[in-house]
C-alpha cells in the first residue's frame, strides 16, 4: 500500500471493491483512534444490495475495518472476505422461489 500521506477526506466518496472486483459500498465515512491517529474502519453506505440484504433495505450502513484494506487508489480494494457474508442457505432458497 502507498504510505505517502493524503487527506483522509479524499478517501469520502471512493467506492469499495472486493479484490475479486465485486462491488461493496461507497465510503460515508470514517472510523478514528484520535490518539492513536489512525483509521480504524470506513463506514459505508450505497450497499450491494446482493451482500447486505438487510442494511441496504433499512438505510443502514456498515463499518468495515480498515484492516481489510488491501489497496487505495481511484477505489478502495478491501479482502474478498465481505463477500462470504452472505450465508450458502440464503442461495439455496434464492433459487427455491
Amino acid at each position: 500500500m502507498d504510505d505517502t500521506p493524503q487527506e483522509i477526506t479524499s478517501l469520502v466518496g471512493r467506492e469499495v471493491y472486493s479484490n475479486n472486483g465485486v462491488f461493496v459500498g461507497e465510503v460515508e465515512d470514517l472510523r478514528l483512534n484520535v490518539d492513536g491517529q489512525a483509521i480504524t474502519g470506513l463506514a459505508l453506505g450505497n450497499l450491494n444490495s446482493e451482500l447486505f440484504t438487510d442494511a441496504s433495505r433499512s438505510g443502514q450502513g456498515v463499518i468495515v475495518p480498515y484492516r481489510w484494506v488491501r489497496a487505495v487508489g481511484d477505489v478502495i480494494l478491501i479482502n474478498d472476505v465481505v463477500e462470504r457474508v452472505k450465508q450458502p442457505d440464503e442461495e439455496e432458497d434464492e433459487l427455491i422461489a
